[in-house]
């Protein structure tokens, strides 16, 4: 499995904004010693091993966040708020009006626009969003905490209030990620 560029220039931009680019220098440059992988310019067409992506990530959350993984969530809103924004990359999958078609449709297409592998579903019904990833090669809490992070922002910023609710996750020891996301009068 690889991830795609998108999601690194993504951490990229928001550890620049919140910690500044010499901060995010400085850390790159001691990834950078530790893996030279590190070393060539990333796009965001550029395809990221999985296991050198878990590399950048625990060491962003060392670097950066004392190892609370928890940050991961944070990480995943600011990442909706980066690509979905008014001028975002993945702006244009909120033009759709209809909240059934931007989960049903839209969703399944940002998961393939950062990993070309695991199963994503998104499936609206009663006005709840189910929401599952499955067939990952690592339990890895980042799918869990950045990826429903993500969602949960991206409904917000589609102008809906939610509450979400864990059913099972890597963090809960399961082999599989489920969260419902269910819609409050906005």
């Amino acid at each position: 499995m690889n991830v795609k560029g998108t999601a690194y220039l993504t951490r990229k931009d928001t550890i620049i904004k919140a910690f500044g680019e010499e901060r995010w220098n400085s850390f790159i440059t001691k990834l950078t010693a530790k893996d030279k992988y590190f070393s060539q310019m990333i796009m965001s067409v550029s395809l990221i091993p999985l296991d050198k992506f878990i590399l950048f990530l625990d060491d962003v959350l060392k670097e950066f966040f004392s190892n609370d993984n928890t940050h991961y969530w944070k990480l995943g809103e600011k990442s909706a708020e980066f690509a979905l924004s008014q001028g975002g990359p993945y702006h244009s999958y909120l033009l759709t009006k209809d909240i059934k078609q931007f989960v049903e449709a839209g969703m399944p297409k940002l998961w393939s626009t950062y990993f070309d592998g695991g199963t994503f579903t998104a499936r609206f019904e009663n006005n709840t969003i189910h929401i599952t990833i499955a067939g990952l090669p690592t339990k890895h809490i980042y799918f869990e905490f950045l990826v429903m992070g993500y969602v949960r922002q991206a409904l917000i910023i589609f102008g809906k209030k939610v509450v979400e609710h864990r059913v099972r996750g890597f963090s809960l020891g399961n082999n599989d990620i489920y969260y419902k996301f269910e819609l409050k009068d906005s």
